[in-house]
């Protein structure tokens, strides 16, 4: 004892069953998380040995050759017993009053784990992750191969643990873990068609037979108006000046920070109808008329 206590193993037999077959009303949280529940003679047992904490047990069923981890929930269960999630026993191939050798453990703490959905059905969940991490809060542990159930919306799910980090079975109480999800059985990955490749020199267009500019005018249509009268019918239609920008053709000496507007531009007049000379165009030239002319005084 100068020393300190060496640490001390806890190592006993049970006969296992399952969550249903415990006296009383139906413990859904232990059905749902990933612990069990001892006699009270085993905590008798383990305070008075120097073990650590938390508790965590290995499960070993010797027949099948089966071994998981698992933490401890209550210790509430008739002497000689232990009871078990319905997975957890799935899990190691036990029956009803099977023998399931419980040993405490040690595990280092867990960094990553992934995990394989069993079903397709699992990808209608919205946020998996999530729902995982609100799961996992009833186990204390987790083991490589173990087979998982989750239930969401009434619905259970079952995940395989396929890998986990640093070591194969690892405690996930107060950790900073990494989840990762592998692809569910059966799922398809979606295939996409690739649009044909086409040859070059028949995507390009040649953009001068869209538009004869020879024959286009602008604007020669009639207009109506909503009271029905008729105005400025006699109007000319307008060339498009196709010298300058032809449409439906790309602008080939285009310059970055450059804007091109296209403008239909009536041509300027310079003789009247007679050949006569018409005065260039002043704006606000006429002279106004008032409504109530007052007399000038002489």
């Amino acid at each position: 004892m100068m020393f300190g206590a060496f640490p001390q193993t806890f190592n006993k037999q049970y006969r296992c069953y399952s969550v249903s077959m415990l006296t009383g009303t139906y413990r859904q949280d232990v059905e749902r998380g990933g612990k069990i529940i001892m006699p009270p003679s085993a905590l008798d047992v383990l305070t008075r040995q120097n073990i650590d904490y938390p508790m965590l047990f290995k499960l070993t069923h010797k027949k099948m050759e089966r071994v998981t981890h698992c933490g401890v929930l209550e210790f509430v269960a008739d002497e000689g017993k232990v009871y078990l999630p319905y997975w957890m026993m799935k899990n190691l191939f036990l029956d009803e009053g099977d023998l399931l050798n419980v040993e405490s453990c040690s595990l280092s703490v867990a960094t990553y784990s992934k995990f394989e959905p069993q079903s397709v059905d699992f990808l209608d969940i919205t946020n998996p992750k999530a729902v995982l991490e609100n799961i996992l809060r009833g186990f204390a542990c987790l083991t490589k191969g173990d087979m998982i159930a989750i239930n969401y919306n009434n619905k259970s799910y079952e995940l395989q643990v396929l890998e986990t980090k640093p070591s194969d079975a690892v405690s996930i109480i107060e950790c900073d873990m990494s989840v990762e999800f592998a692809a569910p059985i059966g799922y398809v990955e979606p295939q996409r068609h690739r649009p044909a490749e086409q040859d070059p020199e028949e995507m390009q267009v040649d953009g001068a037979g869209l538009i004869d500019t020879d024959q286009f005018m602008a604007f020669q249509g009639q207009g109506n108006r909503l009271d029905g009268k008729k105005k400025n019918v006699d109007s000319k239609p307008v060339p498009l000046n196709a010298t300058t920008i032809k449409r439906g053709i790309p602008n080939y000496d285009y310059k970055k920070g450059t804007i091109t507007f296209i403008r239909t531009v009536r041509p300027s007049v310079t003789n009247g109808t007679n050949g006569e000379d018409v005065p260039d165009f002043e704006a606000f030239k006429g002279e106004g008329q008032q409504l109530r002319k007052k007399n000038k005084k002489k």
